[in-house]
């Protein structure tokens, strides 16, 4: 087990929350991230003259430690491991916390198919796991839990066979505990309509051959749902995928993701930053430790 303290583990995390990437890039730098910066150990560890970027590594180096595990972590490695070392950014789309009935699935992977992961870290409970695979079966055609190596049997224990569960191995390393089923005739296309916007509805529709009526506007959703309802839910998925690959592509991410440190790509990827934000982030990460701590 880690010797990290509970409140510098919550400091680390905070480097790495979305609101802190967001507002680097709209303002050029973060007093809440130098805050957090602040509360742990990183600065007095780092050599002199160390950059933003250097911090990101020495801090998510110690995050990825058994014991010391986020969603942060566990996002961080099916973003490097499968997103991007199996696919791209041009041949498969990722969505972070993407609503599915109820529940918000952690991370969605398009390619072929549509395929969700449930994070439950160390950090994390069992509780709502249950309602989150019910909801995300009605949506994705296949579906995963990622976990330590000390929860595996309980994932198992608490999914069916055709959940798949994975494990984060003390190496960094995605490991199949059990497959998952890509089952997309188990959907529900009134299930898959609600995660979309109308406009992608409509490309769902066209694609399918089918064209929407010119009703009012407040009748438009209404009317999309006694459509959908009468669809083959295996057919609607498969629309649907190619529709949000198209829509919600993070091609245009790919090259500022290589210019920034390896441990913030998850962070790119949900926050999904404007051309002006990422130019702020990447010179941002190349400011020496000692000038970040002044943001505060």
């Amino acid at each position: 087990m880690s010797s990290t303290s509970t409140g510098e583990l919550t400091a680390l995390s905070r480097i790495f929350s979305a609101s802190a990437i967001r507002e680097i890039g709209s303002r050029g730098y973060s007093p809440a991230l130098a805050r957090a910066l602040s509360e742990t150990a990183i600065p007095e560890r780092l050599p002199a003259h160390a950059t933003l970027a250097e911090a990101y590594t020495m801090a998510f180096h110690t995050l990825q430690k058994i014991g010391n595990r986020d969603d942060y972590v566990y996002r961080s490695a099916l973003t490097q491991k499968i997103l991007l070392g199996r696919h791209n950014l041009r041949t498969a789309t990722v969505l972070n916390e993407f609503r599915a009935g109820r529940s918000k699935a952690d991370l969605v992977v398009l390619n072929g198919t549509s395929t969700a992961y449930e994070i439950k870290s160390e950090r994390d409970s069992f509780q709502r796991l249950h309602t989150q695979l019910s909801d995300y079966r009605s949506v994705f055609g296949s579906v995963y839990v990622i976990t330590s190596p000390t929860q595996v049997k309980a994932a198992l224990r608490l999914t069916s066979e055709d959940v798949g569960v994975l494990t984060l191995s003390d190496r960094f390393r995605i490991q199949t505990v059990r497959p998952a089923l890509d089952q997309p005739e188990r959907t529900s296309a009134l299930s898959i309509l609600e995660t979309l916007r109308f406009d992608e509805a409509l490309k769902v529709l066209d694609g399918l051959g089918i064209d929407f009526p010119e009703v009012p506007n407040t009748r438009r959703w209404g009317a999309l749902r006694h459509i959908f309802a009468a669809l083959d839910p295996a057919t609607v998925h498969a629309h649907t995928v190619a529709v949000l690959r198209e829509s919600r592509s993070q091609a245009h991410l790919e090259f500022s993701i290589r210019e920034l440190p390896r441990p913030l790509t998850a962070a790119i990827l949900a926050t999904n930053p404007s051309a002006s934000a990422r130019h702020n982030i990447r010179l941002a990460t190349r400011q020496p430790v000692s000038e970040v701590l002044t943001w505060k």
